[in-house]
């Protein structure tokens, strides 16, 4: 499953997964699978222009926590 989210001026991909998902960390590298042709444009995406964003729930954490004291 995916979410559908719509730019806001002078938005970039990288911009609306941080916005919409809290990370870019291999996100918008799904996000440009799913959005084939959202490059076309360039960097800067059209005002309105719909997005096709991975499930938050899909992706796995990337971070490792490290704890200095147990």
């Amino acid at each position: 499953m995916s979410i559908t989210v719509r730019t806001q001026q002078y938005d970039t991909l990288d911009l609306v997964c941080w916005r919409h998902l809290g990370t870019t960390n291999g996100v918008v590298e799904a996000a440009l699978e799913l959005n084939r042709t959202i490059a076309d444009p360039g960097a800067i995406l059209p005002h309105g222009t719909l997005v096709t964003l991975p499930e938050p729930s899909a992706m796995t954490p990337t971070s490792h926590v490290v704890q200095l004291w147990d």
